[in-house]
């Protein structure tokens, strides 16, 4: 710490005596410059010998007699003449031209000094193939994530493709003649998920009121209003367990079209994907994956008895399933997860667990995994041709999901039972079973036409085409612990 106070304490002195000459970098408003960095490195032929004007910060420094040679960076890269710190913003007018070295350069003829690092970056030094002094703490890059992106250029590629892949799926949608919306996000019935809420409180109108935990029934709400195709990107709000794949405060995607069911809406997710690929990689094959053919389709049921051997006579009922499963624990050996029968109060949810355990990992290229059990997919019609069963699929890739998707219940009086069903769980102790919504059952008493949805996370989907291996890798501001609290940090990686 006390090295860290002189640095500042040495660049704090430099920046008076900047301000004692008349070159106080706080007090310049803007500096006009035609090209970045990167752009004179590519038009060097073209545009040598003429008088260029660039800013950015400085990012190496070293001093050659009377000259001074620096390294300038608005996150892309170009040699230039410097006379200011490390980390400083500075903007200067020169003429390209080469060094002795054949290094593309700038004869600095002006120089305006735009803003001051009090800081010593972690900018790293290399030699002989050898780097040290790297930002490479995953504590400190997530908590100061400004340092990150100065420093480690993977990871800003990384987080600003993310960006780029969220305005990808705006355009794609817009062009599809969907419709963005905004819903709200305190709601008092937080539905269309199974997840805990966050609580708080809404002054004005002495409300207890929780944040959504998802878009669904407000976006089917505007379906019922006659309007045919709407989606929105949103942030909403489970309060559970942190983990590589798990985040409380994420980034959803859902799309809803009048008139379309299931098979709908694979298409569509498959058309989406690739148009990201495409447009913000220039390619369909990512990291191993081919976004540009049809995904897989596979039934749920028959993926699980060619995993386990349960056939569907097994899982006809919670006690023809626990029959079969005995009162054991039943690892996947591949993996190490287990399950136990006797925990599961539900078929639907065992069927899931039985899913989660056996099936997920197999799913490695891009699949619809379709058919999941009535009593976990409280919002998706029922499937006419197998009784306890609807009309939903999950998308998977690399063993994650990464969609869920229904033809959507538009029958008024099937979905009151279902949410009273639902009721039940919520007395024998399901804190995530799904709430009562009365004026979403009015919305639908209105008439809502046969419509199909689907929710992507753009958190995973983001992971999945940029190749990171952690949520924290593409959200630039993950939730950390004050750091007087980080030693007893409980995280689930």
């Amino acid at each position: 710490m006390s090295e860290e106070r002189s640095i500042r304490e040495i660049r704090l002195e430099k920046l008076q005596k900047l301000r004692d000459l008349g070159f106080d970098p706080y007090s310049v408003e803007r500096f006009e410059f035609k090209h970045s960095p990167q752009e004179l490195l590519d038009r060097y032929d073209e545009l040598q010998g003429e008088t260029v004007r660039i800013a950015g910060r400085l990012v190496s420094l070293r001093i050659m007699g009377k000259a001074a040679f620096a390294h300038i960076s608005d996150g892309d890269g170009l040699a230039a003449f410097k006379l200011l710190d490390i980390g400083d913003h500075v903007g200067i007018e020169g003429e390209l031209f080469l060094t002795r070295t054949e290094e593309k350069s700038v004869m600095v003829k002006s120089m305006t000094p735009l803003s001051k690092s009090l800081h010593n970056l972690p900018l790293g030094k290399e030699k002989d193939g050898e780097t040290w002094n790297e930002l490479k703490d995953t504590e400190q890059r997530y908590r100061h994530r400004h340092l990150d992106l100065i420093i480690n250029h993977d990871v800003r590629k990384s987080l600003l493709d993310r960006s780029r892949i969220v305005s990808s799926v705006r355009r794609f949608f817009d062009n599809r003649g969907y419709l963005e919306v905004e819903t709200p996000l305190l709601q008092l019935e937080a539905g269309g998920a199974a997840a805990r809420p966050f609580l708080t409180h809404y002054n004005a109108y002495e409300l207890d009121v929780k944040m959504r935990i998802s878009l669904e029934l407000y976006l089917k709400r505007i379906i019922c209003g006659d309007v045919p195709k709407v989606y929105e990107i949103g942030r909403v709000f489970r309060n559970e367990g942190v983990s590589n794949r798990h985040n409380p405060e994420f980034t959803l995607l859902e799309f809803y079209e009048a008139y379309s069911n299931l098979e709908d809406m694979m298409a569509v997710v498959e058309d989406c994907f690739k148009h990201v690929a495409e447009e913000v990689f220039e390619t369909t094959s990512l990291n191993g994956l081919e976004f540009g053919k049809p995904w897989k389709r596979v039934d749920l049921l028959t993926e699980i008895e060619k995993a386990t051997g349960l056939t569907a006579d097994d899982l006809s009922s919670i006690e023809n399933a626990k029959a079969a499963l005995g009162s054991r624990e039943v690892m996947n050996p591949s993996n190490g997860k287990r399950i136990h029968a006797g925990d599961e109060n539900n078929l639907g949810g065992l069927i899931e667990k039985l899913l989660e355990v056996f099936v997920e990992p197999n799913l490695q290229e891009p699949t619809f995994v379709v058919g999941y059990p009535i009593e976990t997919s409280p919002l998706a019609k029922k499937d006419p041709n197998r009784p306890g069963f609807t009309r939903r699929f999950e998308g998977y890739v690399l063993g994650r999901e990464i969609c869920n998707a229904f033809s959507e219940i538009n029958d008024p009086i099937d979905q009151r039972e279902r949410f009273d069903q639902q009721l039940g769980e919520r007395e024998k102790g399901d804190e995530e079973a799904h709430p009562m919504d009365e004026d979403f059952i009015y919305a639908l008493e209105s008439g809502m036409p046969p419509t199909g949805g689907v929710g992507i996370g753009i958190d995973r989907m983001a992971m999945l085409l940029t190749g990171a291996d952690h949520l924290r890798e593409i959200l630039l501001f993950p939730m950390m612990k004050p750091e007087h609290n980080q030693a007893n940090q409980d995280d689930e990686d």
